[in-house]
């Protein structure tokens, strides 16, 4: 799974690195060295152009009642995304860039758990596959919501974790985004194991708290 990630560039950068064309939000926006589920973060839609919207971590489907639930969704498995009642609805018309510069992954070493920091090595954007929607309250309240869509990991990861978020290349993001030119048959051919180099290091336990956002996040130790 992908549970803890991070976005430490500025606006300015995500902007032009993205080829941004709108982000209503950007003064809400601050790096983040340790994202957590339930957090909002800055996620990329396309709607005749490429949007940023600020949109809470775990997806809660728009159909529910119970919107805890999405504390338990903030992942989704690629290979099944089409049998899932809360994904398979989402494919078609609301795929979106999950917008990050790394994640974090947690080795089991006997009763210890290690956290491992996962980057690409000139820093650019991991740019993650994953599904919105939107769920309205009995009073009206609108919260956006947001999945990251996993996969199997590369083989040298694999020692470290099972799963890996499923990570775009830069020129297949408008396959993914824009629903309205390309389809979900387009785009879940590269839903897909990473096949770029990431460079892969342990970060201290630091991490493991929420409330610890700073670069010793992502310091190796």
């Amino acid at each position: 799974m992908c549970g803890r990630k991070t976005l430490t560039k500025d606006a300015q950068a995500i902007i032009e690195e993205l080829l941004v064309d709108e982000w209503d939000q950007k003064d809400e926006y601050s790096p983040s060295y340790n994202i957590a589920p339930t957090q909002n973060s800055p996620i990329l839609v396309y709607n005749n152009k490429r949007k940023i919207e600020h949109m809470r971590w775990g997806l809660i489907p728009s159909w529910t009642k119970d919107k805890s639930i999405g504390a338990k969704m903030i992942n989704a498995r690629g290979e099944t995304l089409l049998e899932k009642p809360s994904f398979k609805n989402l494919v078609n018309g609301k795929r979106c860039i999950v917008i990050t510069d790394g994640y974090f992954e947690w080795y089991h070493s006997g009763t210890s758990k290690i956290p491992y920091y996962f980057r690409d090595p000139t820093n650019n954007i991991l740019p993650m596959a994953g599904l919105w929607d939107e769920w309205k309250s009995s009073n009206g309240k609108s919260i956006k919501t947001y999945t990251v869509i996993t996969t199997s990991p590369r083989p040298e990861y694999a020692h470290i974790h099972n799963r890996m978020p499923v990570i775009l290349h830069h020129s297949v993001i408008d396959v993914w985004v824009n629903t309205s030119e390309y389809s979900s048959t387009a785009a879940l051919e590269y839903v897909l194991p990473y096949r770029e180099e990431l460079e892969v290091y342990p970060v201290s336990t630091f991490v493991n708290s929420p409330k610890n956002n700073t670069v010793e996040c992502i310091s190796p130790f």
